[in-house]
């Protein structure tokens, strides 16, 4: 069973005290805010609902003596690149001490490489990568300022996180950021605001948090971090496998929608021991047909087959976790190498078509052999290479065509049996 205390704990350990998390904590936004300074500009996501919650962090901020000097649209899913130099052209001229953003992984991304190019100027290309923007602050002797990220979607964790991935609609590739400099100085989530969310939404959001505790997990064997991230795997991952199937059956379920905020929580506390590998890598390049989460959720069991020579004490782990939901039988914990990739992946899958996600590519309406193309040239691009470098089996740019491209092949029409094991 999903043990709710371990997670709080787990995530105690991770943030201490910076982390204003919860359900009703969205009203104490002014006292973080005010550890930072007393002029703020709001980035605001938009959807429905978003208004009442918005109405209360002013009133927060307000009580706590912070100006609002600007108010500034969020960005659209993916943060696209035309809404990252909006949000930039907007923030530029505001004098301002801290930026309040609240909304999904997106707004959050868009407003923490605004803020990287409203304080280094420059091209987001410049930043693309790993610790490039920390080498940049050294060099100059600038400072970022300061963020208040308010997450509003049990999702990608990206108030927690040194990520920000940004989108080039025009080609369909999707970019990032990977920097200890851009981590929210002040991170909140108000499980609560989740509530209304829709099933569609919920679901993809909780499975791109399996996604970040998963693949972090299966590329941590050896590290001297795994144990903290088996941990955080292990509570993560079984909170929504015992819980998401109850909010897709009642979408009014809040013990359930609680459990898929702290669930996605601990996948952003995973990306932050690790990093993510295949699955993520792939799904940037899958942006015009699928949301990321479920891109991840998709492509996932088939890195779980490639990875399984070299990921044995993961799978035996994430094999518990689906026998005791019941999408694998007593069988699964006897198997090994390959075997027991395939018996872990069978299981994935079995999980996520009883939530209604489609197992294969095939099934994505839109999808054509030009994704696979787009996904192995991504792979080979040096701005990409940390996901290639945390698979638990690396592939170089060499390798990437026959490798990779038996997993994409598997996973567009669910045919294990064509992935290859190095």
């Amino acid at each position: 069973m999903a043990d709710f205390g371990k997670a709080r704990a787990l995530l105690r350990d991770f943030k201490g005290g910076a982390y204003l998390n919860g359900i009703g904590v969205l009203s104490q936004v002014g006292r973080v805010t005010a550890e930072l300074g007393q002029r703020a500009v709001l980035v605001r996501g938009v959807f429905p609902g978003a208004d009442q919650f918005v109405k209360t962090i002013k009133d927060s901020l307000a009580a706590a003596g912070i100006e609002i000097v600007g108010e500034v649209q969020g960005a659209r899913p993916n943060a696209p690149r035309e809404d990252l130099a909006r949000i930039t052209a907007s923030l530029r001229p505001l004098e301002t001490d801290v930026v309040v953003s609240f909304g999904g992984g997106s707004t959050i991304d868009a407003v923490k490489s605004a803020i990287v190019l409203c304080a280094l100027g420059g091209s987001i290309e410049d930043y693309f990568g790993t610790g490039i923007v920390t080498a940049a602050l050294n060099t100059t002797g600038k400072k970022l300022t300061p963020h208040v990220a308010i997450q509003t979607a049990a999702s990608s964790g990206a108030q927690l996180t040194k990520y920000s991935n940004i989108t080039d609609l025009k080609t369909g590739q999707k970019k990032l950021i990977v920097d200890e400099a851009i981590v929210p100085a002040r991170p909140v989530f108000d499980y609560a605001v989740t509530f209304g969310a829709p099933a569609a939404l919920t679901a993809d959001g909780a499975l791109d948090g399996v996604s970040h505790c998963l693949e972090v997990l299966l590329g941590a064997v050896g590290k001297p971090y795994y144990g903290r991230v088996e941990e955080v795997a292990r509570a993560g991952i079984a909170l929504v496998v015992e819980y998401l199937p109850r909010v897709m059956r009642n979408l009014k379920d809040t013990e359930a929608r609680e459990a898929l905020g702290l669930a996605t929580d601990l996948g952003g506390y995973a990306i932050m021991l690790g990093g993510t590998n295949g699955a993520h890598l792939t799904s940037f390049s899958l942006i015009d047909i699928l949301s990321h989460g479920r891109a991840c959720a998709i492509m996932n069991p088939y890195y779980v087959v490639f990875f399984a020579p070299a990921a044995q004490a993961p799978l035996k782990l994430v094999a518990q976790i689906y026998q005791a939901a019941g999408y694998a039988d007593a069988s699964i914990g006897a198997k090994s190498g390959r075997a027991l990739g395939v018996a872990v992946a069978q299981a994935m899958i079995a999980f996520e078509k009883k939530i209604g996600f489609p197992a294969t590519l095939n099934e994505v309406p839109g999808f054509s052999r030009a994704h696979v193309a787009r996904a192995l040239v991504a792979a080979k691009d040096p701005q990409l290479k940390m996901k290639l470098e945390n698979m638990p089996v690396p592939l170089t740019a060499a390798t990437v065509d026959e490798y990779m491209g038996a997993v994409l092949q598997a996973a567009t029409n669910g045919d294990l049996s064509a992935i290859k094991n190095l």
